[in-house]
């Protein structure tokens, strides 16, 4: 049957267009459940069909069997309760899936994560297809009440169907929230609740009821009822408001250091105020970390300096606000007019990005108490307010909690409980807590995923040997870490006939077993980098490609793409070949192996000839690119010897660089630069490419400063400039001042970024010194090189062609991700080597060790221990302790102690311990000993 709607629409010049939209109706679609007589059977066989006889928790309300049909506020709120495994044989109508999709991407994807859950019984019926259930909106109604009537009518439609079924009779119980529609319900004679009401009613699960979100803030105020923050904006207001300049919308950044602070990052292309301070409780105006706020710029007299005080949340009494306002004052104590910046305030909020936090509760002193505080690992987020009858449980646990609402009386964000991780400290559960609260996918791969894997035994045909060149004779070996199981790239070098030199790079061919737009690909995308934690790796693509099909193990052969390179011995290249290629590793050597053959005086063989001669050429290929000003860093790294029976710490110490891994280095840059420009100049509008933008001047002041303090000066007009005065700053009473200089030198760069080439004029890359570069040679641990790789494959006609890697709008898309990706990885990777530092130093004690100032505050040093690569803060104020008197010169910079100033790059002695007091943020304490050594 054929139904068809009629609407107008306004075109863009303005002209008045009539629209008829086709809508067809049936009446063979099934209702779902099991063994219904009625409905024409199921295409899947029924699998995920609701059940015959309703298995499921136990209702006090509804005793006798039923399947229940939520609405979508419902739905949208109260997906945690969804989700639990006592929740079964649900009906989720079209209605509600549409309404849900439009207004949560996250949510509609865990609904229908649950709705192909067959152990669920979820069934999604399309109920704006079915002719009986199909409404018309009727005249002067809004489409919110048309899609609440269209829930109702499918419920009653539900009921009489069943009805008509033999068996027992099964009851369909309508779930809402909103009072109204429940009202309407019930005078139409439907079974309705909330979802309160239900998840009471469930007498064997009373744990659920911890799990409901607080939707409506009434009921949930604080006895006091004192209104602490101003009310928020309208988004009708805020957007008038931003389109004519009043408002400025951005993203909201809360400080790590201060929770009395945060930035705004100002959206668009404004030059000013890009970046905007808002500091005070009432100016933060309940806004979350990532959310994206609308901010009123205050009158430049009310405009502050970023605060240079570390504050953290003690979790004072929730009326205690004049303590807040005490703190706030602390902030406005530095008034150099220079230091001043564009200050506002939150007026309303665009759109929450919250998502669920994992930390631990800090459970309430008032005895019987059901309201508790949750305070997030992530000190960016403000604590939240709980209802748990489990407090005496969830003590001393990891928990995960949702926000549901921030009312204005209230101190704390309302949140609810999700789930129990376990106990805290644990290294199981730290290292979940850690993969969670930086985003890392780490679920193991889907059997989805898995299909789209070659099957074993593997072994290449005559159609893989098809486009490829066969380099099974030459004499290829790589070099890697130690332990390293995906082993993305080798080399080789032999002298040519001709006199010159012949240098290739093979990288592993990942992209012929991951083939564009199935599962496997879709989900290594997702991804974006594999992740390496201290003792775990969390792969972006399964192990059967990571660490055996793709890894270029010695002694067998592996499909390669292969970088070949004729030079001259001044390492200037002469001619570069692409293609793809079949090898044959002859050695998968360690840095520290390939280092003792290249000085070993009795070995002679092939792989060590050759080793030799890449490691001349590298150092040549070095000097240049730092004569063309790239930069060396340095960035403390640690590595950990592990106990073999507990697998904890036993001994920690920084990484030391061989020659071996500048050698690899130096060709796997060469092989990344010659592949750029090669898919730009095939691809201009949508090559993938990496730059690493230079960073604005006012980056480099800490650095400058801190180096005139020692009397060094450090030129920063350009990358060249600023690595010859780096080379030339050395101070003979200090030899490690130069290292800390380059440490120094990395917290002010930027990030370096992938982008597509058709969105952006700009392709520098400032730490290389390059005019263009990509990733290329680490396909297995990377999405952006296996992008690369289907480029090149298509520029030397290796590989065809498909839509979406010539969309520079997609493409763009999958930049932001990756980036994204690259960015979390790189903090779970710091957070676990964190971790591991508060093991090795739980039974360790108090240790007494050398260490240079990095950063001086008002209040406290930050400070490096070269031994550990361990940073920490060093606190001049402690809680019940009397504070010294402390004067803080922003100028040089510097603190003075009582009658000792403390400069940057100062060696001092500190003690290091692990301090336990608080369990959720143990975290390693530094004592000031030697305010000089």
């Amino acid at each position: 049957m054929l139904t068809s709607r009629t609407f107008l629409k306004r075109t863009r010049a303005g002209s008045v267009l009539k629209v008829v939209r086709e809508h067809y109706l049936r009446d063979d679609i099934p209702c779902g459940a099991a063994a219904c007589p009625l409905c024409p059977p199921r295409p899947d066989g029924g699998l995920s069909a609701l059940e015959e006889r309703p298995s499921g928790a136990a209702s006090s309300l509804c005793p006798g069997p039923h399947y229940l049909l939520p609405d979508t506020n419902l739905l949208l709120h109260q997906i945690d309760i969804l989700e639990d495994p006592v929740i079964k044989n649900v009906i989720v109508l079209q209605t509600v899936l549409q309404e849900v999709r439009n207004r949560s991407a996250p949510v509609y994807k865990r609904i229908r994560d649950v709705i192909g859950n067959p152990e669920k019984h979820f069934y999604s019926f399309t109920n704006e297809h079915h002719r009986e259930t199909y409404i018309e909106q009727e005249q002067g109604e809004s489409s919110n009440d048309r899609n609440d009537r269209a829930i109702r009518v499918a419920v009653k439609w539900y009921n009489e169907h069943l009805k008509k079924m033999q068996n027992e009779e099964i009851q369909v119980i309508f779930l809402t929230n909103d009072r109204n529609n429940k009202e309407k319900a019930l005078e139409e004679g439907i079974t309705a609740y909330t979802c309160e009401e239900y998840i009471k009613s469930l007498i064997a699960n009373p744990e659920l009821v911890d799990r409901l979100a607080c939707v409506s803030d009434e009921g949930k105020e604080i006895e006091s009822g004192k209104i602490i923050f101003p009310e928020h904006l309208p988004l009708s207001k805020l957007q008038q408001g931003i389109k004519s300049g009043i408002y400025l919308q951005g993203t909201y950044r809360a400080s790590r250091d201060n929770y009395l602070e945060a930035t705004v990052w100002v959206h668009g292309d404004a030059e000013e105020n890009k970046e905007i301070i808002i500091q005070g409780l009432k100016h933060l105006n309940r806004a979350v970390h990532e959310d994206i706020v609308a901010v009123e710029l205050l009158a430049k007299d009310e405009w502050v300096a970023p605060s240079s005080v570390v504050l953290q949340d003690d979790g004072q009494n929730e009326d205690d606000i004049e303590t807040e306002e005490e703190k706030e004052n602390i902030l406005k104590t530095s008034d150099n007019k220079s230091m001043l910046r564009p200050t506002g305030k939150v007026v309303g909020i665009i759109k929450r990005n919250w998502r669920p936090f994992c930390g631990m509760l800090s459970k309430s002193q008032i005895k019987e108490a059901r309201r508790h505080l949750f305070t997030p690992a992530d000190r960016r987020i403000p604590r939240i307010r709980i209802e748990t009858r489990q407090a005496d449980t969830l003590e001393g646990q990891r928990i995960i909690v949702a926000i549901d609402g921030w009312p204005r009386n209230s101190r704390y964000p309302n949140g609810h409980f999700v789930k129990n991780l376990g106990s805290a400290g644990d290294k199981e559960t730290e290292t979940e807590v850690l993969l969670l609260e930086h985003d890392v996918p780490h679920q193991p791969f889907s059997q989805a995923v898995l299909s789209f894997l070659p099957k074993m035994p593997w072994s290449i045909t005559e159609k893989d040997m098809k486009y490829r060149e066969d380099l099974r004779h030459l004499c290829v070996c790589s070099v890697d870490p130690p332990g390293c199981t995906d082993i993305d790239d080798a080399l080789h070098y032999r002298e040519m006939e001709n006199g010159n030199l012949e240098v290739g790079v093979h990288i592993a061919d990942v992209s012929h077993f991951i083939r564009p737009g199935n599962a496997l690909d879709e989900e290594s995308a997702k991804r974006g980098t594999t992740v390496y934690l201290c003792e775990k790796r969390i792969d972006m693509v399964p192990e059967l490609l990571s660490s055996n099909l793709c890894s270029l193990r010695s002694n067998v052969d592996r499909l390669a793409f292969s970088c070949i390179w004729e030079m001259n011995h001044n390492a200037e290249i002469l001619k570069t070949r692409f293609m793809k290629s079949i090898i044959n590793s002859k050695a998968s050597l360690t840095y520290a192996e390939a280092q003792m053959r290249i000085d070993s005086a009795s070995m002679n063989d092939d792989i060590t000839v050759s080793l030799r001669g890449l490691n001349k050429l590298a150092k040549i290929l070095k000097k240049k690119r730092i004569d063309n000003g790239a930069l060396t860093l340095s960035s403390p790294e640690v590595r950990f010897h592990m106990d073999s029976e507990t697998h904890d710490p036993i001994d920690l110490q920084t990484k030391e660089l061989k020659e071996t891994n500048s050698m690899v280095e130096e060709f796997m840059l060469l092989a990344n630069v010659s592949v750029a420009q090669k898919i730009y100049d095939e691809f201009p509008e949508f090559a993938l490419l990496r730059k690493h933008p230079a960073p604005p001047p006012s980056n480099y002041d800490i650095l400058v400063k801190a180096a005139k303090s020692k009397n060094l000066e450090i030129k920063t007009d350009s990358a060249k400039a600023l690595a010859e005065s780096l080379d030339k700053a050395e101070s003979p009473a200090s030899p490690y001042l130069n290292t800390l200089l380059r440490i120094l030198t990395t917290r002010c760069m930027m990030q370096a970024v992938y982008f597509c080439s058709g969105m952006d004029n700009d392709f520098h890359h400032y730490g290389l010194a390059s005019p263009i570069y990509t990733h290329f040679t680490s396909p297995i641990r990377r999405y952006a090189d296996i992008i690369v790789h289907r480029l090149l494959a298509v520029a030397i006609g290796a590989d065809s062609t498909y839509p979406e890697l010539t969309d520079k709008h997609k493409l763009s898309d999958l930049c932001k991700n990756l980036n994204y990706r690259h960015k979390m990885a790189q903090y779970a990777q710091r957070a676990s080597v964190a971790f591991h530092t508060q093991l090795f130093f739980k039974t360790k004690g108090v240790v007494n060790e050398d260490a240079y100032i990095l950063f001086v505050r008002k209040n406290a040093i930050v400070v490096l221990i070269p031994k550990y690569g361990l940073e920490g803060t060093v606190f001049f104020e402690e809680k019940d302790k009397p504070t010294p008197r402390l004067d803080y010169n922003n100028e040089v910079p510097s603190l003075t102690v009582e009658d000792t100033t403390l400069h940057v790059f100062d060696k001092v002695k500190v003690n290091v311990m692990l301090d336990a007091s608080n369990i959720q943020h143990q975290k390693i304490r530094m004592i000031l000993v030697e305010p000089k050594v």
